[in-house]
């Protein structure tokens, strides 16, 4: 049975939620193994744990959301008895009723076909029994509440013409068009940079004092769960092993599993020597703009375009054997930058890549540009869509070698392959059949290995790293930095470390730059800028993160 702890003096009376031996089976394969908790008014509390804990399987099987999985045991709310009994008629009433649900990515959550207003409206007809022109101005009013900037205005605009921190709002503000007791929050804040996490956070925790309603939040973040939650209930395997406040969990965790939890935050373990004199860079350069054409209003349009720069006058460095991050939230221009140095956007300016630079137009695929980007590499942020789901092992990773020395023969291939695979740390004996796999046979970190193994294998002098951990859980983050650490140390590569983590940066980075709106506002030594910040953008940054209260950058020698 799962340890239940007693409620806490503000939560003595009857639980709002009370969960008791919830099962989940799907196939006759039981994946939820017995859980047990309480989910009390006005309450904050975290489910925690890695991709494949079975948090999200038992929030879902509350409102009976997990497909054709097989339920056991029992969910009672108050008011409306048992979840797991009720008909599917009285299910209706409940979901975005008395328990609402913020979704993950709101990108695949709103409906890309109508204004978000338009659906905020929808479920305030439904559920409030509104008019059309009542349920309007309510989804303004909503909208409003949750922070959105010109309300009105944002109702009319479709998903995609939000800001994700917005569309994550305009989530927030559907689940709440119910006036919900309950509202399951799932990895609300796992898409979003760091800022615009605190903001969210705060507004749930704003928003749940006004309503005084309970939050069941899922995710697998711990310093968010420090910031947020009144309780923790950690799960590992399907089986809730430790449950109690927060602050006594953090500070004396009895699971060996909460420990290892609590304890993995990225170490770092970097070549920490000076620079060799006289080495050429990696990459360089200076002046380096980047510009989108977009249309003019009027008649203007009809005969010339504007443009939008998106990176304006950056100058950087980046030695052998070193690593140079780049931070900044979403629209700062770091991942355009990351395109420039990888010759797939056009640039203007000084840029260097292997001594070289990109013939333009740089999306041309020459000889000359098929050879340096023998040299540069890229791994992406998300390995399940950047691996082909038809190719299997041995074609995902080879194919670097059939584009670039395609007189190897087959055997001397599947050999190459096979060595890079064992140096990532994915071997036969652990998975047999190995090179005759596909994709979704292999777990996040995994296939994040594939990814690394598929870029190195040409064996290129700069790797460009576009947010390579933020899809992973935390121990799983905390062994591919240790991996592209040790990688770094052995074959001598450069890294530019794209990422709105400022404890994945303090972990690898020897130096950092941090862009706002294009541009470059703060750049020097890794402890230096992340220690003493002198900007004020850069400063919320650090101080968004909670890493220096925390006392935990991992920047000592």
């Amino acid at each position: 049975m799962s340890p239940v702890i007693p409620p806490s003096p503000e939560h003595s009376s009857a639980p709002l939620l009370q969960v008791r031996d919830l099962r989940v089976a799907f196939g006759g394969k039981q994946v939820v193994h017995g859980v047990s908790f309480d989910v009390h008014a006005g309450e904050k509390l975290a489910l925690v744990g890695e991709s494949g804990s079975g948090k999200t399987v038992t929030a879902l099987s509350l409102l009976r959301l997990s497909g054709d999985a097989q339920l056991s045991g029992s969910a009672l709310l108050q008011g409306q008895g048992d979840l797991l009994q009720l008909s599917e008629r009285q299910l209706r009433g409940v979901r975005g009723g008395d328990i609402a649900m913020v979704f993950q990515e709101p990108m695949t959550a709103l409906n890309p076909l109508m204004p978000v207003g338009e659906q905020v409206a929808e479920v305030l007809m439904l559920k409030q029994a509104l008019t059309r022109s009542q349920s309007a101005q309510a989804a303004i009013e909503l909208l409003a509440s949750t922070g959105i900037p010109e309300p009105a205005r944002r109702a009319a605009s479709f998903a995609h013409q939000l800001s994700g921190g917005q569309r994550q709002r305009a989530m927030i503000a559907m689940a709440l068009a119910s006036r919900p007791r309950l509202l399951l929050a799932d990895e609300p804040t796992t898409a979003l940079d760091v800022t615009l996490r605190g903001q969210i956070l705060e507004l749930l925790s704003d928003l749940q004092r006004q309503t005084g309603m309970a939050v069941l939040l899922i995710t697998h973040d711990l310093q968010l769960v420090r910031r947020f939650a009144d309780r923790v209930a950690v799960m590992e395997h399907g089986h809730l092993v430790e449950q109690g406040a927060v602050g006594e969990v953090f500070a004396a965790p009895q699971h060996d599993y909460t420990r290892r939890l609590i304890h993995s935050a990225p170490q770092r373990d970097v070549h920490e020597e000076p620079e060799v004199p006289g080495q050429p860079p990696a990459a360089q350069a200076s002046g380096l703009r980047v510009a989108y054409p977009v249309p003019l209003p009027g008649v203007r349009g009809w005969f010339r375009k504007g443009e939008f720069v998106a990176v304006k006058d950056v100058a950087l460095r980046l030695p052998q054997a070193r690593t140079l991050g780049v931070v900044g939230e979403s629209g700062s221009g770091k991942s355009t930058l990351a395109q420039a140095l990888l010759g797939l956007l056009p640039a203007s300016g000084e840029l260097q890549v292997a001594g070289q630079s990109w013939q333009q137009p740089a999306q041309h695929n020459g000889a000359h540009n098929q050879q340096l980007r023998r040299q540069v590499q890229v791994v992406f942020q998300d390995p399940f869509s950047s691996l082909s789901p038809r190719l299997t092992v041995a074609e995902i990773v080879g194919e670097g070698l059939r584009v670039h020395e395609p007189s190897l023969a087959a055997p001397q291939q599947r050999e190459r392959v096979q060595a890079m695979l064992v140096e990532v740390g994915l071997t036969e004996a652990q998975f047999p059949g190995l090179l005759e796999r596909y994709p979704h046979e292999f777990s996040g970190g995994q296939r994040q290995r594939l990814a690394i193994a598929r870029a190195l294998i040409v064996q290129p002098r700069l790797l460009v790293l576009d947010e390579p951990t933020s899809a992973l859980d935390v121990t799983i983050q905390q062994q591919v930095l240790a991996l592209l650490q040790r990688l770094q140390r052995e074959r001598a590569l450069s890294y530019l470390l794209i990422t709105h983590d400022v404890a994945v940066v303090a972990a690898m980075a020897h130096e950092v730059l941090v862009m706002k709106d294009g541009e470059v506002v703060e750049a020097g030594d890794v402890r230096q800028v992340l220690q003493q910040p002198r900007h004020p953008y850069t400063q919320r940054l650090v101080a968004a993160a909670t890493l220096q209260a925390e006392s935990s950058l991992p920047l000592s020698p």
